[in-house]
């Protein structure tokens, strides 16, 4: 367990990976959707903002694999993901919506148009921006634009390890490092299109230049996010600025 000894921010930035609305976790998803629904609920009433960007998960990587039948270019394959986290982000924006929730009725494009519905919205939900980084790297641009100092990054992993343990059975998790550490570890070179890594190195090199920390956990666990996002000992990894 780890503290991110956070100070409450009034606006809280979660990169929801859209491998948690795979189809693997189809028996769980009704659980884990109300889950999320009452944590919206609970922040909103307690007069705090969410801005959440949400992957592209299976639906990117079928589209892109679907899309190199016809054409290889990592731009307009890009193009392809980013549609998928939007659909994705609509999904999610409207299971709120249905609940009553202030969340904002049009799904930004930019980090910019985000930050700004903050400001007239409790919630605000998006996908993709433009090729060349994932929806991590805009979860960090969108907590940097909202004046916000910390991201979570929810995943299906419950740390950053010192190595990739798809290929190291050896790897070891990682409570604790800052954002210099996990740079050596991720790099800081954009990922080809449908690639993923614990931590996107375009998110950490942003991260890097607008001093934003970091919380990596499994997102699966949303009673460990909402930890994470109250300021308390959550399992997973702290990655604090320099």
């Amino acid at each position: 367990m780890v503290d991110i000894h956070a100070v409450v921010m009034p606006t809280h930035i979660i990169a929801l990976g859209g491998s948690l609305l795979r189809p693997e976790e189809a028996e769980q998803r009704p659980i884990w959707f109300g889950q999320l629904r009452q944590m919206a609920v609970h922040f909103e009433g307690n007069g705090r903002k969410l801005g959440i960007v949400v992957g592209g998960g299976l639906p990117a990587r079928e589209g892109i694999t679907l899309a190199r039948a016809s054409f290889t270019d990592s731009y307009r394959l890009d193009n392809v993901g980013i549609a998928a986290t939007r659909l994705n982000a609509t999904i999610l924006q409207q299971s709120l919506l249905d609940i009553g929730c202030d969340v904002s009725p049009v799904i930004p494009t930019t980090t910019i148009e985000a930050a700004e519905l903050l400001n007239s919205h409790n919630i605000v939900i998006m996908g993709g921006t433009t090729p060349g980084h994932t929806t991590d790297a805009v979860a960090v641009a969108l907590a940097r634009d909202s004046s916000a100092s910390h991201c979570v990054i929810a995943t299906n992993v419950s740390h950053v390890h010192d190595s990739d343990p798809r290929s190291n059975p050896e790897a070891k998790p990682i409570e604790e490092i800052t954002l210099g550490e996990l740079a050596e570890i991720t790099g800081t070179e954009a990922l080809g299109p449908g690639e993923s890594a614990a931590v996107d190195p375009i998110a950490v090199k942003w991260a890097m230049q607008a001093s934003i920390r970091l919380a990596v956990l499994d997102g699966r666990d949303l009673s460990g996010l909402e930890d994470a996002l109250e300021g308390r000992p959550f399992v997973g990894t702290l990655v604090k600025v320099e």
